[in-house]
């Protein structure tokens, strides 16, 4: 999660701006820069790894100006050095960018065409030549930014100034985090409140496609539709700073909204969009030579193994095993050699899941992680880390850890796939380019937040609920109800929808609401038909589907919610996020403590 700070001040910037950055260091980061604008003329100090670097320079070769921006970065395109470290700038424009513009590739060709020259691998560089681009082609400062988001696809937080404007910063944000900070005669912005509170309390934060025109003493908040807008200004105690929950009332909100920035990041980790490849971390072992996977986790990190069983054995062809860490080192499994052992755990720290591994260990298996604390007991024993880059998750119920851990599992699944040459070239770019799409996708879920706020007002009166899914998604039908479990309280239960009939649909009747995932797939008819049987025998249907499967299957549903059509393969992590919004919803209606439940720990260290 890379961290944004912008000024307009009285005083020098850069000193302000690298104390603020320092307070944004928990997001994690690889390279950092400043630019500030002196004497009108735009300059940057840069640096890779941790900010003394940067703050070394600065002291070396000190940096002037009362207007300026900085950022620190987390590499998704191009290697993090100082070469590809942000703000990047042309002579007119400097920016900072946190996401991931998807249609970068065909706007760089096309202003390559134009003459632009391009020094960085980065996907950030070209919105700042687009940017120039338009005030070459005569657009005032503000047009020329809002002209240029127009043409960018993807999620991304931005800041931009421009030479000779020492009263004038833009902001926008679609899909990643961004608050404005105001000041007495100064305007800030960051990535969140604690990045601005030695600044300012009063902050207003962007919605998502809102962009800002920002002077000192005023700020015009636009819309993505262009219109005028207004937004609250919140005071924001030092306390609250401190442990900011963004324009969110939870912890689980906020990391909700968060997902399409740290999806975006964890991709960053694990694609290269310049040449469409998969790449996972060098291994002791070869990927393409494994025998069998055998993945352990518990709770909802086990739910991500059961997608990826999918994916391994569909995709790779490589057979694939999942158990409960609590059950697996009892039965006293036999290991084939040559074996990987994934285990996946947002802690590292997950006991059973420790002794799992211990256990496998003695069994001579290679042994991988997909964790979100790289310095946890689980990383330190493996012989692959797999970061999953989701940032701090404070709430209980795991919502941004899971669809980054399943983001983990399909980029390692397609590099066992190209490993094992069961997926060619041009079924790699396919599904390269659809995991770039996911954090738009994403945003443009969380924009069904309403109608689920709504919806979970009556599912909060349910007692008992079911959900169902084929495929890829029975492990989100199970997660789904999971989730509701843990922080409603609510009875929820999970299944795989061909065996309603074997049993659970005995508990069908008026009162027993059924959330059906049914993505427009090869399983959609056959989801459907299962989804018939419950309505005919009077029961309230919500069904979760893209655009076509609700033409199709959506009129005699008690509600449905829209997800974006994506590529089948990532379509279980898209359709995470609505069933998380419906189990928040469900909880805030019924009054409950959705960051702390009762009898849970976000953390379980003991067996």
């Amino acid at each position: 999660m890379c961290g944004i700070v912008g000024i307009l001040g009285k005083d020098p910037a850069a000193g302000q701006i690298l104390d603020s950055l320092k307070r944004l260091e928990y997001r994690g980061y690889d390279s950092a820069g400043i630019a500030t604008l002196v004497n009108g003329h735009i300059e940057r100090r840069r640096s890779e790894g941790k900010l003394n670097n940067l703050a070394d320079k600065l002291q070396a070769d000190p940096l002037e100006g009362i207007v300026g921006i900085g950022h620190t970065r987390w590499a998704t395109h191009g290697a993090p050095n100082e070469v590809n470290a942000h703000p990047h700038a042309t002579d007119q424009v400097a920016i900072v960018h946190n996401g991931i513009i998807e249609n970068f590739q065909e706007l760089r060709l096309e202003l390559e065409d134009a003459g632009h020259s391009f020094v960085t691998e980065t996907d950030s560089e070209v919105i700042v030549h687009l940017i120039t681009d338009k005030l070459k082609q005569g657009l005032p400062p503000v047009e020329a930014a809002s002209q240029a988001i127009k043409h960018l696809e993807g999620a991304f937080a931005l800041g931009v100034i421009f030479q000779g404007e020492d009263d004038l910063m833009v902001a926008a944000r679609r899909g990643s985090p961004l608050a404005i900070g105001r000041g007495d005669g100064e305007m800030f912005i960051g990535s969140d409140a604690f990045a601005l509170a030695p600044m300012t309390n009063r902050v207003t934060y962007l919605e998502d496609g809102d962009w800002a025109e920002i002077h000192r003493d005023h700020v015009v908040i636009y819309n993505d539709a262009g219109q005028v807008v207004n937004r609250q200004e919140k005071l924001i105690s030092p306390a609250a700073a401190l442990v900011d929950k963004g324009d969110h009332k939870h912890f689980m909100a906020k990391e909700i909204f968060e997902q399409p920035e740290v999806i975006g990041h964890t991709l960053g980790a694990y694609i290269n969009p310049l040449k469409q490849t998969v790449q996972v971390p060098d291994a002791a072992f070869d990927l393409g030579q494994v025998s069998k996977i055998t993945m352990t986790a518990c709770g909802t990190a086990f739910y991500a193994t059961m997608v990826a069983k999918y994916w391994f054995e569909q995709l790779a062809r490589l057979p694939a095993e999942i158990d409960i860490a609590s059950e697996f080192r009892y039965r006293e499994a036999a290991m084939q050699e040559g074996g990987l052992s994934l285990f996946v755990s947002q802690s590292g720290e997950t006991a059973d899941t420790l002794a799992a591994l211990k256990y496998c260990r003695e069994q001579n298996q290679h042994i991988a992680s997909i964790v979100n604390v790289e310095e946890s007991s689980i990383a330190r024993e493996s012989d692959l880390i797999l970061p999953t880059h989701a940032g701090p998750e404070i709430g209980v119920a795991s919502t941004k850890a899971f669809t980054c851990q399943l983001t983990v599992l399909a980029c390692l699944a397609l590099a066992a796939g190209r490993a094992r040459g069961k997926v060619s070239r041009d079924g790699e770019i396919r599904l390269v380019r659809a995991l770039m799409e996911i954090p738009r996708h994403a945003a443009q879920c969380l924009h069904q937040e309403s109608q689920i706020r709504l919806l979970a007002h009556d599912l909060a009166k349910a007692t008992d609920v079911l959900y169902l899914g084929r495929g890829l998604h029975y492990a989100i039908a199970l997660e789904g109800a999971l989730k509701l479990k843990e922080i409603s309280y609510i009875h929820a239960e999970g299944y795989a929808a061909g065996e309603l009939k074997h049993g659970p649909i005995a508990l069908i009747d008026e009162d027993v609401p059924v959330v059906v995932l049914a993505p427009c797939d090869s399983m959609f008819e056959k989801t459907v038909s299962n989804m018939q049987e419950v309505i005919a025998r009077g029961g309230k249907v919500i069904l979760i589907s893209d655009e076509k499967g609700i033409e199709l299957a959506g009129k005699d549903c008690w509600a449905s919610i829209e997800v974006p059509y994506t590529d089948p393969y990532v379509a279980p992590i898209l359709y995470s996020l609505p069933v998380q919004l419906l189990a928040y919803h469900t909880a805030v209606a019924k009054g409950t403590d959705v960051d702390q439940p009762r009898n849970l720990a976000k953390s379980v260290t003991v067996e």
